[in-house]
């Protein structure tokens, strides 16, 4: 019971939410806040800087993925698009990870597709289709921009301390990027199915343990 002479003050709740707020920008991108991570500013400072150009790029290189994983055709069609696919989906996997180092540095992570766009080093491909050839082969590129900012990168963390950002470079960026790469390239192998004798007469080919 309140005590005599005392004003009780109530507040009508409401289920409305708060439509069309305007707030100010509370970090600035490219600044990072101060964590007690036992890491110097030096090594936050640059982890974040360069996880964040390997995240736009990765970012591109998802949406490579995607755009391709529709676009493809010819022959080997069923095959390139769910294996596409699957690149996709391990590659935005990458992406959150990035995005969360660099958010756990204190830095703020790029993901607004228009300021990806801005900062990528990955060429912007043609609008429409190519042949599927050219369509691999920009993928492969892609993974090899990417590859070759998170050897860098990896190396300079190892040196600045950030065992964190090294180990997320290597264990998961590049070993990541060099397996996808694989399976790209070797479907740019021209191999044929079957061998050609000399009568122009085409034959499968003979297992070596066949008698």
């Amino acid at each position: 019971m309140a005590a005599k002479g005392s004003a009780r003050v109530s507040k009508k709740s409401s289920s409305q939410p708060w439509l069309h707020v305007d707030g100010s920008e509370i970090q600035e991108y490219g600044t990072v806040r101060t964590w007690p991570l036992g890491l110097s500013d030096e090594a936050r400072n640059y982890s974040c800087g360069r996880l964040n150009q390997i995240l736009a790029d990765t970012q591109i290189l998802y949406a490579l993925y995607k755009k391709h994983h529709w676009l493809m055709r010819g022959p080997t069609f069923y095959q390139l698009h769910l294996l596409l696919d699957k690149h996709a989906d391990e590659q935005l996997k990458l992406v959150d990870e990035l995005a969360e180092r660099v958010q756990t540095l204190g830095g703020i992570a790029v993901g607004d597709p228009r300021h990806v766009a801005e900062i990528t080093s990955v060429p912007r491909p043609p609008n429409g289709a190519e042949e599927v050839p050219a369509m691999l082969s920009r993928l492969i590129e892609a993974h090899e921009t990417v590859l070759i900012g998170a050897h860098e990168a990896a190396a300079r963390a190892d040196e600045l301390g950030d065992d964190g950002t090294n180990d997320l470079l290597v264990s998961d960026v590049i070993r990541t990027g060099e397996l996808q790469v694989w399976f790209l390239v070797e479907h740019l192998v021209d191999t044929p199915l079957i061998d050609v004798s000399g009568n122009g007469h085409t034959k499968p080919r003979r297992s070596r343990t066949a008698k």
